[in-house]
């Protein structure tokens, strides 16, 4: 994943952090256009093609492997006579793209043929790699790109990466640039985003990258974001429409939202016919009414807003919002918690709430059933056949195969993949869990903590705020939610119906570390985050606040105000040197 930038001055600070993590200056950049498409990895194996699979998740993605080898521009075996020692593995990743041209010449055809037209070349592109049939692959004519040489060929910098991906066979981008300074950057996205229109594809913005690997390395990751690169997004596309209505729609942490429903417009490629409205406080903001002329915008390109009210437009018919006092799905009363902008359905049980929560449980980074889209939880629900997603693990081929667009092999289908879902890795299951302000990373976290939900369960509010990133807000929602009748009764019925949550794999250096304490604090020649695995690995914790349970601070320049608590507390002060001495292996220290 990479960093989102909307400003030169975000640039900037962007900059400025990565400078103070390397003491050192940055070493110049390399910027490329982000053109708008589907990330892919390819796979070469003594320089043939072995596999090309979907980005996916990060960990797992589709083999489209098949489709792949019918683009052009994906070489089937690699030019390996001008280097030497090469690996007998070589992996890249690119993006697949269709031009704005073919994409005119496609829809032209099958409007002709009275079929429906396609919303954006990138749709188009997804879509065409996941196709069955690799012969509509290939009359679709892509292009990939390759953006990034995983493998280890000697490259010093990322440019070096993209010369040998050339020498190998790749296509990379011919509008690529290096830059020695950030004047250098702002320059290059000055011209682009006054040309972007005139490019062959559709571009978002631009990836500027730290163009020194050693520096690229140092520098490391935070969670799945890289710091070493960032994308800079170009001004959002704005259009002009007229709201139709305003809806409200409740989702599974009982949460309101208002939704402004427009006239169709296009923005970025695509059609856009609602928008988020937040919150009450927004509209208020906004002074947004039913009938009203606004301008809407994609912001990053990806989420619909209302940007402004043209009330020089108004006409007198237009309609005030007011915000529902009671709950438009179940009835039941809205409540607004003092300190928060929210309204939230006070009914626990309301159908928009757990029809909500029950697609997040199957969603891809929950439980990731396949077959099981919104449509479907949605059907079986109001069919009675579940009413959580514990009642999914019960459900037999009989069930489903009487209900609409279901037949004998699709029923079968959907209970094979419900069944072999059962067993899911516990940070997975954590955050299927839907409990608030508990996302993707908060949820690993806690998996590598506590190894099972039984521990989890029964964790304090103290031991819980112990524990890196989770502050005492996520700390008291984690207690409170496992400390709920409801929730604890829905953890048995899914133990009945054979689901079991899978540990993380223990690697523990050595068994004295368990159970023990660590903060990291000040400026470490390492990433915080490559320390922090080591002492994972070990066996120990490493929380975010220095108390009197603290075994050791890691303390690197520069360490403030956990320092000083510390040694207030006498809690033990080591070096990095020192502690790769204590928990040995940890070379990169």
């Amino acid at each position: 994943s990479l960093e989102d930038v909307f400003s030169h001055d975000e640039l900037s600070e962007w900059r400025e952090r990565n400078e103070k993590l390397l003491r050192d200056s940055i070493k110049g950049y390399y910027c490329e256009l982000k053109f708008d498409g589907l990330s892919v990895v390819l796979t070469y194996e003594n320089g043939l093609l072995k596999q090309g699979a979907t980005r996916g998740d990060g960990r797992l993605g589709e083999d489209v492997t098949q489709n792949l080898r019918t683009i052009e521009s994906v070489p089937l075996r690699l030019n390996m006579d001008t280097f030497k020692g090469v690996p007998r593995v070589i992996q890249v990743r690119g993006e697949v793209v269709m031009t704005k041209r073919e994409f005119e010449v496609l829809n032209k055809r099958r409007e002709k043929r009275g079929e429906s037209l396609y919303a954006n070349p990138r749709n188009v592109a997804a879509g065409s790699i996941r196709q069955l049939d690799p012969k509509v692959t290939a009359e679709r004519r892509l292009t990939f790109f390759v953006f990034e040489l995983w493998t280890d060929m000697g490259q010093k910098t990322h440019a070096e990466a993209h010369e040998i991906a050339q020498r190998l066979g790749f296509k990379t981008s011919p509008y690529n640039e290096t830059a020695k300074n950030l004047g250098g950057v702002m320059e290059y996205l000055k011209k682009w985003d006054k040309k972007r229109e005139q490019l062959p594809y559709n571009t978002d913005g631009v990836v500027v990258v730290v163009n020194d690997i050693p520096q690229e390395r140092k520098l490391g990751s935070v969670g799945k974001t890289d710091r070493w690169m960032a994308a800079y997004k170009f001004a959002a596309e704005q259009g002009t429409t007229r709201v139709k209505d305003i809806i409200v729609q409740v989702g599974r942490t009982g949460a309101l939202t208002p939704v402004a429903i427009l006239d169709p417009v296009q923005l970025a490629g695509t059609t856009v016919s609602r928008a988020t409205l937040h919150n009450e406080d927004e509209i208020e903001r906004l002074d947004i009414r039913v009938g009203d002329t606004v301008i809407v915008q994609k912001a990053g390109d990806i989420i619909p807003d209302v940007v402004e009210v043209l009330k020089r437009l108004r006409t007198g018919k237009e309609k005030k919002f007011v915000f529902p006092k009671k709950c438009p799905q179940c009835g039941s009363p809205v409540s607004r918690p003092e300190g928060e902008v929210a309204h939230y359905c006070t009914n626990k049980s309301c159908f928009a709430q757990e029809l909500a929560g029950l697609i997040h449980f199957v969603s891809r980074k929950g439980f990731d059933i396949e077959g099981l889209g919104d449509k479907i939880v949605e059907q079986l629900m109001t069919a009675g056949l579940i009413r959580d997603a514990a009642d999914l693990f019960t459900l037999k081929e009989t069930d489903v195969k009487p209900l609409e667009r279901f037949a004998e092999k699709s029923a079968e289908n959907l209970i094979v993949a419900i069944q072999g879902a059962r067993n899911v890795p516990l940070a997975k299951y954590i955050y299927a869990l839907g409990i608030r302000h508990v996302g993707e990373e908060t949820a690993r976290a806690l998996a590598g903590c506590y190894r099972s939900l039984s521990a989890l369960s029964t964790a304090s509010r103290e031991e819980l705020e112990a524990i890196d990133d989770v502050g005492p807000v996520v700390a008291e929602s984690i207690y409170r939610w496992f400390h709920i009748d409801r929730n604890m009764k829905f953890l048995r019925h899914l133990e009945k119906g054979g689901v079991r949550a899978i540990a993380p794999k223990a690697t523990v250096a050595s068994g004295r570390f368990n159970g023990m304490r660590f903060v990291i604090t000040g400026t470490l020649a390492e990433s915080r985050e490559s320390i922090t695995e080591r002492i994972r690995a070990a066996g120990a914790l490493v929380s975010g606040s220095v108390s009197a349970r603290t075994d050791y601070v890691v303390a690197g320049d520069n360490p403030g105000s956990k320092y000083d608590t510390a040694r207030k507390l006498g809690v033990k002060i080591i070096s990095a040197e020192e502690l790769k001495k204590m928990i040995g292996g940890a070379d990169r220290l």
